[in-house]
């Protein structure tokens, strides 16, 4: 598709060096782009250099060398208003994210997952179910692992599980999963969207595709994403955690079933899903549901349901140290997110909050702190300051501002804490003001907890 093609691949971070390697592959003619200069890249760019790549780093403004190209690769975090999209676009240049790309270079039977929250931890338990099924499985997208790194490795009759933020879904045309699901939708990444309109729009994107063969796995409980099903042009499958849905995965008698409240197949207990929290049982039903589309025996998905542990960053046991549980909850990234942490504790709780500005209300969270057994707020970064106002609003006063000091905030929850309680990290906000991403803020955080060393010793 790409051979002999010349291809601008514009912001390098893990998914532009995927894309440019599998473009090479391909037998294009590469340039990368990328506001840093080479030296930054640590040795990141090597592989690109021997493959015959040319480099275009410290380009301040590559829309002013974009004449000549046939097509513009983008990584998501490059906003389609950038100036070298708008002119690309102009100059009749194909503009298409990486995902897109990925997928028309794939193969196999592909499922995709978006939603505001749960997206990595349904993706992950999905993967699991087809790997214990006996398929051969690769799990990509916005989970960190770029959907063009796994392509030269896929073979047909293989599977992909494919985690779908809004930003990929910008720069998505032909992009068209067999099975797909849209878990849940709440206030988020406004500050790039501009409106829920346009974000509930980019999400619906996902089985824009989609016909009469396909499914759209849609969350019953949730009245943005039940609306969603008028849209569908697939057959829609439903999952809740509280109701009978028509057809698809739910509750009955505390048993997950799959198919209508008249006939259904027993699948396993609600009890027995191993990850906690009523948001993880939708999770599990969400996974269920494709899973049995796919025609996954229901034994299978039993036995992963009973087995999988959870993912990384979201609300991850680190240890226990002098009778206080430390949780790295670095994934809850906004508000609905730690919304479902914070429900989750059940013993009196440090919470530190704060990061990067998405410009959302953080009243209903504040309100929602106020009666779960949070004991005290750190607030770090950014957003600190607007903690602080709406915390002190709604008549919550038991705050401490740590800055941008990360240690200095984990020590003051150290401090804070009492035995038998918890220090939860779930900031609901981006990590961009302090960290490269929110892996490198949970991973940090875990490294200073697991330093410390007991009072005791």
């Amino acid at each position: 598709m790409m051979k002999d093609k010349k291809v601008m691949v514009f912001g390098m971070a893990r998914s532009g060096i995927a894309a440019a390697k599998l473009l090479l592959l391909r037998g294009a003619i590469v340039t990368v782009c990328d506001a840093k200069e080479e030296a930054a890249f640590g040795g990141a760019l090597d592989e690109l250099k021997a493959g015959g790549a040319s480099f275009m780093l410290g380009e301040k403004h590559p829309e002013e060398r974009l004449e000549g190209f046939d097509a513009l690769v983008v990584s998501p975090g490059i906003p389609v208003d950038h100036p070298a999209i708008v002119k690309a676009k102009a100059l009749g240049i194909e503009v298409m994210g990486e995902v897109e790309y990925a997928y028309r270079e794939s193969t196999g039977l592909l499922l995709a997952v978006t939603g505001t929250n749960g997206k990595t931890t349904t993706v992950t338990l999905l993967g699991e179910i087809f790997k214990n099924a006996g398929r051969r499985t690769f799990v990509v997208g916005n989970i960190g692992v770029p959907y063009s790194g796994a392509v030269p490795d896929m073979k047909p009759g293989d599977v992909t599980v494919c985690e779908i933020s809004s930003f990929q879904m910008e720069t998505s045309r032909e992009f068209h999963p067999a099975i797909c699901a849209v878990l849940n939708i709440s206030e988020d990444h406004l500050n790039r969207h501009g409106t829920m309109e346009v974000y509930v729009a980019l999400k619906e994107r996902i089985f824009e595709n989609c016909g009469e063969d396909d499914y759209v796995v849609l969350n019953w409980d949730d009245p943005v994403t039940r609306a969603m099903a008028d849209r569908a042009k697939c057959r829609v499958l439903w999952f809740s955690s509280r109701n009978p849905v028509p057809e698809g995965a739910f509750v009955a008698d505390g048993s997950i079933v799959f198919g209508t409240p008249a006939v259904n197949k027993p699948v396993c207990l609600a009890s027995e899903v191993f990850i906690p929290g009523e948001h993880n049982l939708k999770n599990a039903l969400a996974a269920t549901a494709m899973a049995m589309a796919a025609g996954i025996p229901a034994p299978v998905i039993r036995h992963t349901l009973r087995t999988f542990k959870g993912v990384e960053h979201r609300i991850e046991f680190v240890r226990e140290l002098d009778g206080v549980r430390y949780i790295n909850d670095s994934k809850g990234t906004n508000c609905d997110s730690t919304f479902q942490a914070v429900r989750a504790m059940d013993r009196p709780t440090v919470l530190i909050l704060g990061g990067s500005d998405k410009h959302v209300d953080f009243t209903p969270l504040c309100e929602e702190i106020k009666r779960c057994p949070i004991t005290h707020c750190v607030l770090i970064g950014d957003t600190a300051q607007q903690w602080q106002d709406t915390l002190e609003k709604v008549g919550y006063h038991r705050w401490t501002r740590a800055g941008y000091d990360f240690r200095a905030a984990v020590e003051k929850c150290r401090e804070l804490a009492e035995p038998g309680g918890n220090v939860l990290l779930s900031p609901s906000c981006a990590s961009f003001d302090m960290f490269t991403d929110y892996e490198a803020r949970g991973r940090i955080f875990k490294d200073i907890v697991n330093a410390m060393e007991s009072a005791e010793s």
